[in-house]
């Protein structure tokens, strides 16, 4: 399980280490332009009922800790559904991944490499 610490809030975000991978990817694309925008998730079983938005801009501290210590493989379809989400009205909604038959970004990069070095 990673967390997510967002400003001076002493509340730290529990989001499962491949979940959090994935909206990291999402989040820092975002603030990397300067937009501010919200992240919207709704509470695991273990949590009160209910679901919480945040408010994430560029000028507030914003930190990822994973508890893997190496990075998955990203799905390409899940960071593009929560970018559609991040530039909607009504921010990035935490969804789960969807299985998909796209090759992971890692993968991608790899045939891109092996591209290069045959030169093709």
């Amino acid at each position: 399980m990673g967390t997510l610490y967002y400003g001076d809030s002493g509340t730290p975000i529990g989001i499962e280490d491949r979940a959090l991978a994935h909206l990291k990817i999402a989040i820092v694309t975002k603030l990397r332009r300067g937009e501010s925008f919200t992240l919207s998730w709704q509470h695991d079983d273990d949590q009160p009922r209910g679901r919480s938005t945040l408010w994430l801009s560029p000028s507030i501290p914003l930190r990822f800790v994973f508890d893997e210590p190496v990075a998955p493989d990203l799905s390409r379809e899940w960071i593009e559904e929560l970018m559609r989400s991040a530039n909607s009205t009504g921010g990035i909604q935490l969804i789960s991944e969807h299985l998909d038959t796209e090759p992971t970004v890692a993968a991608t990069q790899e045939v891109r490499e092996a591209t290069v070095t045959q030169g093709g």
